[in-house]
């Protein structure tokens, strides 16, 4: 009975704001104007130039990823393998601007890639040439790769800490050089991390629509920028729910895989510890 109290105000707010919005959106999804019953939203993303946006979500998404999986890694060796004290100081620094708010984050690369910025400033004081850093896809990747590399960093940092050491060791005292140790201890060891941490950046890489919206002007087209366009802009809010329903199975679906082999990940590190 007291459980069932104490979870009242989750269950309430779980109601109101997920169940509620989700059956909104499903329903908005599969009707038109008039209200009737209809699958022309779903089959009208079917058309190359929305398909084309999708794919180019997932391309631009799997590259953060990747950046982020290649900057993450030994961000996350290095950290682990600091002093307590030490360690503990740079995870918290590394953490600190994760506190301020996303919009700021992003606003402050516009200072630093504008033409007025502070990079062709330090260009012009060296006499080189001005260049153009914002408003391309390199400078959305910038962005990207910038607010969601704690989301990689961690997990990895995380399982790392709670390796256990003598398998290292055993490791080495067996002959292995650092490249062996790596590639036959560590990284197998560390999988359920990586893969925890290519969901956490590719998920919301994939559906982001604030910084292509600053880094790019509006002109980069994503998924998340088509749902805020059909709602806030075109206002249909029909064909941007089934977009919006989609993108959540896409979603779903990725998290699914990556369950999958973040399970088989572990069994495959406990093989290799036995």
């Amino acid at each position: 009975m007291l459980r069932k109290i104490a979870s009242s105000p989750y269950l309430l707010w779980s109601l109101l704001f997920i169940i509620v919005p989700l059956a909104m959106v499903a329903y908005l999804s599969f009707t038109v104007a008039d209200g009737g019953f209809s699958f022309a939203n779903y089959a009208r993303f079917i058309e190359p130039i929305y398909l084309k946006v999708l794919i180019r979500s997932v391309e631009i998404a799997l590259k953060a990823t990747l950046i982020c999986l290649l900057l993450g890694y030994p961000m996350a060796m290095i950290l682990a393998k600091m002093h307590v004290r030490i360690r503990n100081l740079a995870v918290m620094l590394f953490v600190v601007p994760m506190w301020m708010n996303f919009l700021l984050r992003t606003y402050a690369w516009m200072t630093i890639l504008g033409k007025n910025g502070i990079l062709n400033k330090l260009l012009a004081f060296f006499h080189l040439p001005q260049m153009t850093f914002l408003y391309s896809e390199g400078a959305v990747l910038l962005g990207m790769v910038y607010n969601f590399l704690p989301f990689m960093v961690l997990p990895i940092y995380t399982v790392l800490t709670k390796m256990d050491k003598s398998l290292v060791e055993a490791a080495e005292d067996l002959g292995g050089n650092k490249f062996v140790v790596f590639r036959k201890v560590i990284f197998p060891l560390s999988l359920p991390g990586v893969v925890s941490g290519i969901s956490m950046v590719f998920m919301p890489a994939v559906s982001t629509f604030v910084i292509t919206n600053l880094l790019y002007g509006g002109q980069y087209m994503l998924i998340g920028n088509l749902i805020e366009q059909q709602f806030l802009v075109v206002n249909d809010w029909h064909f941007g729910s089934a977009i919006s329903m989609l993108l959540m199975v896409l979603i779903l679906i990725t998290m699914s895989i990556m369950n999958r082999l973040g399970g088989e990940a572990g069994d495959e590190g406990s093989v290799v510890m036995w």
